[in-house]
């Protein structure tokens, strides 16, 4: 009788001791949770790449191997209590010990893993963006390149029909932001959304009304883009070149031939390059280039569709990022001879002082 009494007594013992136990599990999790492995290491970052099917003792078991938890199982208890396993997203995240559980949870669940920037500059052409694409680490020149001219891919953009051989002049020039799992063909996509973000229901009617089909302007844009350093001389430009194109006069652009014969391409532009017939030479052609020569500005485009109201027919350096601009051949013929032909026109000027003189 003794001995049941004495179980009975056990027994409400321990269905006393069970909420008390859940009640320290409550509190010890919780200040587990709120509490940073190594709080004044604000400074150390860790790379953590939380791979796609990693399972949660496997994310917690590797937080404590790089060293930014401590007692995995509590971490991986902890998650299970505060119901945070379930939103967490693989990326490659920069985390600090001086993170408590619940903070390094909210950075998993981000998404937001660590980025790095590529930029397109305004006027870079599909070369010069294969060279940023290889400098970045996302591929190899070669690579980026057949993508860029793949007919497939153009295709799947929905520029088919219009881009012709490559997607030179459709890719936005910015600056991108992309993790380790962003592919080169998503990079590319959205620099194209970004050019078709940008190309407004206001220039689709402008260009309607000057009888310009989407990709004229792109390539019009392409050759103002990469003939003047100063933005407000855009409109200027293009006046020149929608006035030569009215009476049927060759753009006579030296950015045209250039593109013509970029990889072998010096340098320096000669006479002999001048006389070279390409597609887009536009000393030998009396029409546009075959397709645009570089990835405009939106300052660009808005500048052939609103061209500035001008006589002119020429333009000349005046070998600080700016130009002279004439209506006859010479008057434009008297300025070369100042500003080219004369080498002191030249000492001491360089378009790079545009920038200073905040000409842009």
């Amino acid at each position: 009788m003794l001995l049941l009494r004495s179980m009975n007594r056990f027994k409400w013992l321990w269905i006393l001791m069970i909420p008390l136990v859940f009640v320290a599990a409550y509190f010890y999790l919780n200040r587990f949770w709120e509490t940073p492995f190594k709080p004044g290491a604000k400074d150390q970052k860790v790379v953590f790449d939380l791979t796609r099917g990693m399972s949660p003792q496997a994310i917690s078991d590797a937080l404590e191997r790089s060293g930014l938890i401590e007692q995995s199982f509590l971490f991986l208890w902890a998650g299970k209590w505060h119901r945070a396993w379930g939103g967490i997203k693989s990326a490659e995240y920069e985390l600090s010990p001086a993170l408590s559980p619940r903070q390094l949870f909210k950075v998993l669940q981000s998404g937001i893993g660590i980025q790095k920037a590529l930029l397109i500059r305004e006027g870079d052409n599909i070369f010069q963006v294969a060279d940023a694409f290889a400098a970045a680490g996302l591929a190899k020149r070669r690579i980026i390149l057949e993508r860029l001219r793949s007919s497939e891919f153009i295709a799947d953009l929905g520029l088919s029909g219009e881009a012709g051989s490559s997607l030179e002049g459709y890719l936005l020039p910015n600056t991108y932001f992309f993790d380790k799992r962003e592919t080169p063909e998503h990079l590319i996509r959205r620099m194209v959304e970004a050019f078709k973000k940008n190309w407004t229901p206001e220039f689709e009617a402008r260009a309607k009304s000057l009888g310009l089909s989407r990709r004229d302007v792109v390539i019009l844009a392409s050759v103002v883009e990469k003939e003047t350093g100063a933005g407000f001389e855009r409109p200027m430009i293009a006046s020149v070149f929608h006035n030569r194109l009215k009476k049927k006069m060759r753009l006579q652009s030296d950015p045209t031939t250039i593109y013509g014969i970029w990889e072998g391409y010096s340098g320096n532009l000669r006479r002999s390059d001048l006389l070279q017939k390409t597609p887009y030479n536009t000393y030998a052609i009396p029409a546009l280039p075959a397709g645009p020569i570089s990835n405009p500005n939106p300052e660009s485009i808005r500048a052939v569709l609103h061209p500035a109201e001008t006589e002119y027919l020429y333009f000349v350096s005046k070998n600080d990022g700016t130009h002279i601009f004439s209506k006859t051949y010479g008057e434009h013929a008297a300025h070369v001879r100042e500003t080219q032909l004369d080498p002191k026109a030249r000492d001491g000027k360089s378009w790079r002082d545009l920038g200073k003189s905040g000409g842009h």
